[in-house]
């Protein structure tokens, strides 16, 4: 947490009870099935919490923006990114159920009211999002083929809506064509190692 209230600096007593309360739930969880590896539970808050929220340093979603968590796995980056802007709605998706009972735990246990789950590929989502989110689940064009029906054409935030993709080294040989690229290095807003060569790429159409 020490981590977290360095690079924001303006949580409220809840949502740092909140994100404080993370890292316990998924030991809990982890420990009944593998929801995050298990090695990886050392560095919970930096590798997946921190993680999420660089999306945050991007752009400050405005209340009512509607965002769609693709592969949101055990809830990343989703869960982190309902805490910090409770006034946006959240759907994450997967097609892994038992993950999803676990988001739908924590969200209870800590009091989030913004956050649904699916159980589904994204591909069958009938609503259209101002954003999409996802944490390298696959190649950005493969990606952007899913979820680029499923965004909405009028923009209401700083970014224009599109694909917001965490995801680290070479990228050029993954974009999409009739597209805008936009790439933020982690690096300029976290100083630790891990995120040196880890990024957030933001896609959107060339379509008016």
């Amino acid at each position: 947490m020490e981590q977290i209230e360095r690079y924001f600096t303006d949580l409220t007593d809840v949502q740092k009870k909140q994100l404080a309360s993370l890292g316990a739930l998924y030991a809990d969880w982890n420990a009944k099935i593998n929801v995050i590896s298990r090695k990886d539970m050392d560095n919970f808050y930096e590798h997946h919490v921190l993680h999420s929220l660089a999306i945050a340093k991007a752009v400050q979603f405005v209340p009512g923006t509607q965002i769609l968590d693709v592969g949101t796995g055990g809830g990343f980056p989703g869960l982190p990114l309902a805490i910090m802007f409770p006034q946006v709605d959240f759907l994450l998706v997967d097609s892994v159920g038992k993950k999803l009972r676990v988001i739908d735990d924590i969200a209870e246990k800590i009091g989030l009211s913004n956050v649904k789950t699916v159980h589904d590929r994204a591909e069958n989502i009938p609503a259209t999002f101002d954003f999409v989110t996802s944490r390298a689940v696959t190649r950005l064009d493969t990606a952007w083929g899913w979820v680029s029906s499923k965004i909405a054409p009028e923009s209401k935030n700083t970014l224009k809506n599109g694909l917001l993709y965490l995801k680290g080294g070479d990228i050029s040989d993954e974009l999409p064509n009739g597209v805008t690229v936009q790439r933020f290095e982690l690096s300029e807003w976290y100083g630790e190692p891990y995120f040196s060569e880890k990024s957030l790429v933001h896609i959107s159409s060339d379509a008016k």
